[in-house]
């Protein structure tokens, strides 16, 4: 299937288009500034893929959690989208995109993914291998303190996102002996949110454009 996919959940920027064979992304670290790239990185993998809108199969966004201001961006330009072309959207979490990206480019099995949710507080979810090469998710995604993190069962989970870079010392205190390492310069890709999409159109497991809403995981948001 042919899939538009766009992330501006966090700092990183990015449009991707699947194809049947390959998946075409623009990614650029660039807070503050996706209002200004995500249009044109849009026509931009449109136009390298030899595609037209009409000729999707369906969008998929990064629905948070993350910052309010990227989230509400992402939501908006698919559902600009997805009214225009008549297309049902999959709505994938930014904390399994970057669990996929440390997964698809380290071949890390176990994640656990931390964004910076501000007010001494992160967005955490912890996720496991498929059989698929998918990652899944082991119990419900959350917003709480770094000191609260749920501790996983085992060792060997990786740390992702920008949570490690705001809390270093705290979650390791907390998560120490279960870890095998951290990379917090992990941001979400629109290509690895297609990546799971694909898995939701198989399954249909999609949402008319109305609602393709964001998820916030709490009532008191930042801009940041």
């Amino acid at each position: 299937m042919n899939l538009l996919a766009i992330d501006t959940s966090t700092e990183g920027c990015s449009a991707a288009v699947a194809l049947d064979d390959r998946i075409i992304e623009r990614y650029e670290l660039a807070p503050r500034r996706h209002a200004e790239l995500i249009l044109p990185m849009v026509e931009e993998v449109l136009e390298e893929g030899g595609l037209g809108v009409n000729e999707l199969d369906g969008l998929a966004f990064g629905r948070g959690p993350g910052a309010f201001t990227g989230v509400r961006i992402a939501a908006g330009v698919i559902q600009g989208i997805a009214y225009a072309a008549g297309l049902r959207v999959a709505g994938i979490s930014s904390l399994a995109a970057m669990a996929q990206q440390a997964l698809r480019e380290y071949g890390h099995q176990q994640v656990i993914a931390l964004i910076d949710a501000r007010i001494g507080e992160v967005y955490c979810g912890a996720f496991r291998a498929g059989a698929d090469g998918l990652i899944q998710p082991v119990g419900e995604e959350l917003l709480c303190a770094p000191g609260a993190v749920p501790l996983p069962r085992g060792r060997g989970w990786f740390g992702v996102g920008s949570g490690w870079t705001a809390y270093p010392e705290i979650l390791q205190a907390r998560l120490g002996e279960h870890l095998s390492g951290a990379n917090a310069e992990c941001f979400p890709h629109a290509a690895d949110v297609a990546r799971l999409a694909r898995a939701r159109f198989a399954t249909g497991h999609t949402v008319e454009a109305a609602d393709a809403l964001p998820i916030y995981l709490r009532d008191r948001v930042t801009a940041a």
